[in-house]
């Protein structure tokens, strides 16, 4: 068990860190012009996320010991496809659901 003491500090900790990354991008550099280039490449940040978190789920999910399932792998197939030829956020991920929960009640 984690003492409070140790927790607390790591809470405050993580705080004013997560204030200094914002406050340098907002707080320092917000008034002022940004490179084209920087525009550019931020606005690729979403979309590279949410594919960071959800890609160790998929192929080393934690719920079976860390192996891949077919369940899984064609939820991600059906969500990407989805997302691709609809460019529907939403279709994509319920999409993605329906096939989660579809195949592994069929492979349950």
């Amino acid at each position: 068990m984690i003492d409070k003491t140790e927790l607390w500090i790591v809470i405050v900790g993580l705080g004013i860190g997560s204030f200094f990354l914002r406050f340098v991008f907002i707080g320092l550099v917000g008034d002022r012009v940004m490179p084209p280039w920087l525009l550019r490449n931020l606005r690729y940040t979403a979309v590279a996320v949410l594919p960071a978190l959800v890609a160790p789920q998929v192929l080393w999910p934690a719920v079976n010991g860390g192996s891949p399932e077919p369940a899984r792998m064609a939820a991600a197939a059906v969500t990407l496809t989805v997302g691709l030829l609809t460019r529907n956020v939403l279709a994509a991920i319920g999409a993605g659901a329906v096939t989660l929960y579809g195949m592994l009640w069929l492979l349950g």
